[in-house]
């Protein structure tokens, strides 16, 4: 009877759930997405939930405030300002109600749609206090999705320190690279290649509103090539990457050449981007 007992406890011990993971704040280097962690408790917001496609190739900044703190009010006009850049997705959590949270809302309404949302409310203030947070804070995420600062504090030095890091990280921002090829040299009539490698950012894709080109602008007679333009079926597309290529040859010689490539590309959150680059060539064939 005693060793039943004492199985059913052992038993009891084994099959009860786990307690869920605490809230925690991350540390610089995590990844995080734009909605936080998904410890975090649900929240109520202002607008929808925070979206990925807005979100994608901004820099993301959460935000925790509440209107019983004065700097709060102080800080709202550097949040508004980086939101303004168009770089900069925002994730407000003002530990108040809704009426005193719509005080210090960054998004400010359908101005603000894609550009960030707001959460308030008991479930803020159930986050902040098991993050332990005593002063306003914000988390800064580049678009990798990784932390790159934590910063703690209401003084203007600290918003400006803030703002400075948000705006470098903004200003590395590309929606794409691109490079040439480099031949150099080559036999008397036989073949190379010019080339160009366009590499979209992780979060785009390319359009076809706008079908993609390529085409040799600059071609000196003695140069033959397999083709002097191409279209989206002869351009190799491989994910974010697009290479345009044809097949050359020259007598003795040196030669220059140029081509441009034009694309679209299509956003998550909608619009649309065009992009043209030149490449010029220089080779010798000996």
């Amino acid at each position: 009877m005693h060793r039943l007992a004492l199985a059913s406890i052992v038993l009891g011990l084994v099959a009860a759930p786990a307690a869920a993971d605490a809230p925690t704040l991350p540390k610089v280097g995590d990844v995080m997405n734009e909605q936080g962690s998904s410890t975090w408790p649900k929240m109520e917001w202002l607008y929808d939930v925070p979206s990925h496609p807005d979100a994608a190739g901004k820099i993301v900044v959460h935000w925790f405030c509440g209107p019983k703190v004065k700097t709060c009010a102080d800080d709202l006009a550097h949040l508004t300002a980086l939101r303004d850049t168009g770089k900069v997705y925002i994730v407000a959590y003002i530990d108040g109600a809704k009426s005193a949270t719509k005080k210090l809302d960054p998004i400010d309404g359908s101005e603000g749609v894609g550009k960030g949302t707001v959460a308030y409310g008991r479930g803020v203030g159930n986050l902040t206090k098991a993050l332990g947070l005593k002063e306003p804070t914000s988390v800064v995420i580049d678009v990798d999705g990784k932390v790159q600062l934590i910063s703690v504090g209401s003084t203007a030095t600290e918003f400006d320190a803030r703002d400075a890091k948000v705006n470098a990280l903004a200003a590395t921002i590309k929606e794409y690279t691109w490079s040439a090829n480099d031949p150099k040299t080559a036999a008397p009539n036989a073949p190379f290649t010019l080339s160009v490698t366009v590499r979209l950012a992780n979060w785009l894709k390319y359009g076809t509103t706008t079908p993609m080109s390529f085409a040799l602008t600059q071609l000196p007679k003695d140069v033959k090539c397999d083709a002097k333009t191409l279209g989206p079926d002869k351009i190799k597309v491989d994910g974010q990457v697009a290479t345009a290529t044809v097949t050359c040859s020259a007598p003795f010689g040196s030669y220059e050449a140029r081509g441009e490539i034009h694309f679209s590309y299509d956003a998550p959150g909608g619009g649309t981007g065009l992009g043209t680059e030149g490449a010029g060539w220089k080779v010798v064939v000996k």
